[in-house]
């Protein structure tokens, strides 16, 4: 594999999204955000066998491409030759049994422990300074599967320590059971959260938020100074490898030639 030297930051997320994607997984996966390219990047690359599901209940889709991440959603292109065409209520079934691993979501604001906003900013939810969407169904996404993952960009306005609102459950308080004193099942919550420059973990006893990768690219300094909070940071950091020749191109001719979800942000350059 050839390293690419110049990129853009959602290159880099899907990339690394992508990599971290697993062979024989189900993953279900919101609307919105880079989410769906990372899963069929990994489908093309390394895990021909991982099956997705797309927030509206359509399963095993092969999309005709090219298309953007938004249009997966509700849309014969984006679910062409499903496996099963379903709704929301099908989903939710299949999480609440136990057999989806991972939830991919985005997400407008996320706090130490994992909590989501996706419904408005402001401080006050009946003249919010903006509304947005809504949960739709990552609620159900994030307090079923077994896996939380949030994909998502490095900004001190997104990683915050008190939502405006809270949308969608992570660690709640991040007090112990804390999930499970909300009715959630055993062994769930927040996962990894990824973002161009940085992958983050959760802390087994304390459910706080903390940086465990690194893009080569960036610095911890780097990182926190797009944070506003401190994140525990582990001992050794994973080293986040750019993205490949093979992977770009894939993107950028097959996937989403126009760039339109994978062209967001700035361009990289490592020469």
């Amino acid at each position: 594999m050839t390293r690419a030297t110049a990129f853009t930051q959602g290159e880099a997320l899907i990339c690394t999204m992508a990599r971290m994607a697993e062979e024989d997984k189900l993953y279900w996966v919101g609307g919105g955000g880079p989410g769906p390219l990372a899963l069929v990047l990994a489908q093309r690359t390394h895990a021909s066998n991982l099956v997705f599901m797309t927030e509206d209940g359509s399963i095993g889709q092969q999309a005709k491409f090219p298309i953007a991440s938004f249009m997966y959603m509700v849309s014969a292109r984006g679910n062409f030759r499903a496996l099963c065409w379903a709704d929301m209520n099908t989903g939710t079934s299949h999480d609440s049994g136990g057999a989806i691993e991972y939830a991919l979501l985005a997400t407008l604001q996320i706090d130490p422990y994992g909590n989501i906003n996706s419904s408005m900013t402001g401080k006050d939810y009946a003249h919010p300074e903006r509304r947005f969407g809504g949960a739709g169904g990552a609620n159900e996404m994030a307090a079923l599967c077994w896996r939380t993952v949030i994909v998502t960009n490095l900004e001190k306005r997104k990683f915050v320590p008190r939502l405006d609102f809270v949308t969608t459950p992570g660690y709640l308080d991040g007090s112990p059971n804390a999930r499970e004193k909300a009715g959630m099942p055993t062994g769930t919550g927040p996962y990894r959260v990824v973002t161009p420059e940085a992958v983050f973990g959760y802390d087994e006893k304390t459910h706080y938020m903390k940086l465990i990768g690194l893009a080569e690219w960036s610095t911890v300094d780097e990182v926190l100074s797009n944070m506003s909070f401190k994140p525990l940071i582990a001992d050794k950091l994973e080293k986040l490898a750019p993205p490949t020749e093979e992977e770009l191109v894939i993107l950028r001719s097959e996937l989403d030639p126009g760039g339109r979800t994978s062209g967001e942000g700035k361009w990289i350059n490592l020469e």
